[in-house]
């Protein structure tokens, strides 16, 4: 079955950096783009950042493009999310999401807290 597990959230400040990693298993990984969601407090889920299942083509939402980085290693199962500059407002549980194109398919999430 499939199994997605996200880690590496936190707590940073302003203009910090952190990276997240979901690790995939139960599917052929390489086979499939993979895609990063976020959740705040009262607000509905959000894309964040797709990744084809080659690497080679991306997609980001407006409001993190130039600051976060998708990217993926077919060997290792893992997609990562490096996320600099880092804002309040990128507070939110961030999920790993099967598919370039939305599934329900979830890790449990991890928290990313910024401060001001």
């Amino acid at each position: 079955q499939v199994q997605l597990v996200e880690s590496g959230g936190g707590l940073v400040q302003a203009g910090g950096s952190l990276r997240l990693s979901c690790a995939a298993s139960g599917f052929t990984f390489s086979s499939y783009g993979m895609s990063w969601y976020r959740q705040a407090p009262g607000k509905e889920r959000e894309l964040v950042a797709r990744i084809r299942s080659s690497g080679i083509i991306t997609d980001y939402a407006n409001s993190v493009k130039g600051r976060f980085t998708i990217s993926r290693d077919n060997a290792k199962n893992t997609v990562y999310l490096q996320m600099n500059s880092l804002k309040p407002e990128d507070t939110a549980v961030y999920y790993c999401n099967l598919g370039w194109s939305l599934t329900n398919s979830w890790g449990q999430g991890t928290q990313v807290t910024v401060s001001s």
